[in-house]
């Protein structure tokens, strides 16, 4: 026994020196391993508190108070230099309850969350220990290309590997910032460690001048200077593509199992409503469609002809340009609403590649061609639902089941932010008028229509944390109606001005005077009375938007407004008044997901992708893959993981095509995401994989 033990410690020994030998045979540099207490004047704190717990554990806490709560910690001599490394690795543990994510920043100076760093994000499960990393995307030096208006640049004037726009100098690294985005609850991490890792190897590209570069998109948008399978050589190819699909489709004309509407016509039978509606059904929830059959919605976003981008002042980029051509003028037009980027605050002139590509595949009729392949292409691939942002024109053929569209108008609330515009304010007349005229637009449309399933209201709007709405209230000026109601039911509640200031510590001389005030409140102190009016103000927005969508819709389902910040009121009010509550989720699986409410409601996802660089884009959206290969194999993984959830009754693939090789003109995205490229031509590896996980959907959800 004794023999056997020490030649067991003896292999024990050998493997870890080769596994030493191993890790340390790529560069490492070690920046933070928390052996030692780290220097107060190497932290900063805001909303946040951190212990040295010994042994390489540095406890971070967060508190729910801010909007991005974090900690930075500065380079002990003012700066690292990683130029010699290819990545930043940071190691923590999630010791709370509850799962979180947690982002992680690298900084050079001026760093503000867009220039200057790099920012990755990873969820954290609790009691569990992972490692997010970080590409070092740097900036290269005597760039002689200028270029803008684009999420992502090419490789060959120095755009990075990942095809992200923001880098660094990776020989001023000055510190890290570890945060968290409102976080509906206190985030308690220990971080074990942030090493600086692997040799860079610069790109095997060649870095072009710019008599070289330009111009740098063909007449059919595509990029230039490279090549890749599907690449449009000449319009002949174009239309050949034609005759290749119709081959495909006829092969693969759609799952037998369904029915028309692309419920499980071999599964059970409800009662036929003669429209949509959700029911739970073995413990989990389900979409039923007209015909009483079981729904699940795998659906595709911006069916459609997105596909613009800004002419104006990029006239050197584009080769051939067929936009002052007559046959071509109608692809011309003008971009209205710039979020942000080089075009924001202006109308620039855009033209739309994809609408010229379609005219010449298709010829004359290649609006209705074009759409009726649409329909055939969906089913084809194993899809039932045409999802948001979908030209009308494309659902209102009544071929396939989809989800409409409405907006909110009304006066802002004055006070509030958010990365696509401020809040409406709810408490006004207006809110509610605004939703009544555009739900009487859609009457003889999408209202009664038994292939509409519902609708969204909204997108991604700025829920902030549980108290933001109440805050925002507060600092807009005296005639804003959501400030009024605030103030009358802090009247209501303490009657005299010097009670509200002994618990708030303020010192207002009237109710006037708050009114007129500003000022943000204390949130520790006020806390309680922030958020009553915050969970006032979202049970007043889902509630008025319901009323009066069913009043004019009572056939349709109110499918909330696609959360992508959210706290635990905003769900709450989702889940009392949405028949399905939506989530834009991208990431790589969602078998955790957990709703923020409380309520066992059924959910939907409106957005999920992923990307890659290996067609000839710059950009790979929101999630990255290695390859074509790779992206189809995380597309079916996340379906599949969708499909075990028991509250979800659908998700739904951002988007349709990819975005336009230089840049939509909204806010410059140019991400690889679509099911078909800016020619029209699809991925075979993406439908490939959607043929596997949609033909069988409805038995893998049964766990059959």
């Amino acid at each position: 026994m004794k023999q056997t033990m020490k030649t067991t410690n003896s292999c024990a020994i050998a493997f870890n020196m080769l596994l030493c030998a191993l890790l340390y045979a790529q560069p490492t540099m070690v920046l933070y391993d928390f052996k030692e207490p780290v220097p107060k004047q190497l932290v900063e704190h805001r909303q946040a508190s951190t212990k040295w717990l010994g042994k390489g554990r540095f406890h971070v806490h967060l508190d729910v108070q801010g909007q991005w709560p974090g900690i930075t910690l500065n380079a002990p001599n003012g700066k690292w230099d990683l130029t010699p490394y290819a990545n930043i690795s940071i190691t923590l543990k999630n010791v709370g309850e509850r799962k979180q994510t947690i982002g992680f920043r690298v900084d050079n100076p001026g760093a503000n969350g867009t220039t200057n760093c790099l920012q990755e994000k990873i969820e954290l499960v609790p009691g569990k220990i992972s490692t997010l990393t970080v590409p070092i995307a740097r900036k290269v030096e005597n760039m002689t290309v200028n270029l803008f208006g684009m999420r992502g640049y090419p490789a060959e004037v120095g755009g990075s590997k990942t095809g992200f726009t923001k880098t660094v100098d990776p020989s001023n690294i000055i510190g890290f910032l570890v945060f968290a985005a409102s976080p509906a609850y206190p985030v308690d991490v220990e971080v074990e460690s942030i090493v600086a890792h692997d040799e860079y190897v610069a790109p095997k590209v060649k870095l072009l001048k710019a008599e070289e570069f330009f111009p740098f998109i063909d007449t059919y948008g595509q990029y230039i200077h490279r090549d890749w399978p599907g690449k449009v050589k000449d319009a002949a190819d174009l239309v050949a593509r034609i005759s290749q699909e119709e081959k495909e489709l006829v092969a693969h004309p759609g799952p037998a199992s369904w029915d028309k509407w692309g419920g499980w016509a071999d599964g059970p039978s409800f009662d036929a409503t003669g429209f949509f509606r959700t029911m739970k059904y073995n413990g989990k929830w389900w979409l039923v469609d007209p015909d009483g059959k079981l729904f699940f919605s795998h659906g595709i976003d911006c069916v459609g002809l997105e596909g613009s981008t800004p002419i104006e002042d990029r006239e050197t980029w584009f080769k051939d340009f067929v936009g002052n051509e007559p046959e071509f003028k109608d692809c011309n037009g003008k971009n209205l609403h710039v979020v942000n980027g080089y075009y924001a605050g202006r109308q620039p002139r855009n033209f739309n590649f994809l609408k010229a590509n379609l005219k010449r595949k298709f010829g004359a009729d290649w609006f209705r061609l074009s759409s009726e392949m649409a329909h055939r292409r969906l089913r084809s691939w194993g899809h039932n639902t045409i999802a948001n942002w979908s030209q009308q024109e494309i659902c209102l053929m009544r071929k396939t089941p989809y989800f409409a569209t409405v907006s909110t108008g009304g006066k802002i609330l004055e006070g509030s932010t958010g990365y696509w515009g401020k809040f409406r304010d709810v408490f006004d007349p207006s809110f509610a008028e605004s939703i009544k005229k555009n739900m009487e637009k859609q009457r003889g449309k999408t209202v009664d229509d038994p292939w509409c399933i519902g609708y969204f209201v909204d997108n991604e709007i700025a829920w902030g944390d549980d108290v933001s709405l109440a805050i925002a209230s507060l600092k807009s000026p005296k005639e804003q109606a959501a400030k009024i109601e605030f103030v009358n039911d802090l009247k209501a509640k303490y009657g005299d001005i010097g009670k509200l200031n002994a618990v708030w510590g303020t010192v207002h001389a009237s109710w006037e005077a708050l009114l007129e005030s500003r000022e943000a409140p204390d949130k520790g102190k006020a806390v309680d009375d922030l958020r009553a009016f915050y969970a006032k103000f979202a049970a007043t927005y889902f509630r008025t938007i319901r009323d009066a969508l069913k009043a004019v819709a009572p056939h349709q389902l109110y499918v909330g407004c696609r959360f992508a910040w959210v706290n635990k009121l905003a769900a709450e009010a989702a889940g009392t008044y949405c028949d399905i509550v939506s989530y834009n989720i991208y990431k790589h699986d969602v078998s955790s997901f957990k709703h923020s409410g409380s309520k066992d409601v059924p959910l939907i996802i409106g957005e999920f992708h992923f990307g890659a660089l290996d067609r000839g884009m710059f950009h790979t959206g929101l999630v990255t893959t290695a390859n074509q290969q790779d992206r189809a194999n995380h597309y079916k993984s996340y379906v599949e993981s969708v499909l075990r959830h028991p509250q979800f009754v659908g998700c739904h693939w951002f988007k349709y095509r990819d975005e336009p090789t230089t840049g939509r003109g909204l806010d410059g995205e140019n991400y690889q995401i679509g099911f078909a490229d800016i020619v029209d031509t699809p991925y075979p590896e993406i439908i490939n994989a959607s043929r596997a996980v949609g033909y069988d959907m409805y038995k893998y959800r049964m766990g059959e």
